[in-house]
């Protein structure tokens, strides 16, 4: 099953494949938005040419396990995708992924970290699905 997965952020939004018979994933882009506005036509093409069978999204959640400032915003993005997309969609507690992408991207480009971010979902997302 081919999985999608987003690392939703008001400027910016990583964005993960992965594949559940592999068990991999990979960073995939950024999707940059425009005056705190979600690049839905970007967005739509991905979902179009990967042709998901989930699509993930990190869910901001403070580490008491509340919901973050971020999650009302999260939760409009969630909707909405779910609803053009028509594509089944699920949260994953995103908590940590970024600062242990800065972790893993340490040398290496510091604008993949969202991507790579979005990677870290679905890693996590396949750890609690077996």
């Amino acid at each position: 099953m081919q999985v999608i997965s987003f690392d939703f952020g008001t400027k910016k939004i990583g964005v993960a494949v992965g594949q559940t018979e592999t068990k991999t994933s990979s960073p995939l882009q950024i999707v940059f938005s425009k005056n705190n506005t979600v690049n839905w036509d970007e967005i739509e093409s991905i979902v179009n040419e990967w042709k998901p069978n989930l699509i993930l999204v990190g869910k901001p959640l403070n580490m008491d396990g509340s919901d973050s400032d971020m999650m009302e915003k999260v939760d409009i993005f969630y909707k909405k995708l779910e609803k053009i997309s028509k594509i089944p969609c699920e949260y994953v507690d995103e908590r940590l992924t970024s600062f242990e992408a800065r972790e893993s991207l340490a040398e290496i480009k510091k604008d993949l970290i969202d991507a790579h971010a979005a990677k870290i979902l679905i890693d996590q997302w396949f750890n609690n699905n077996e």
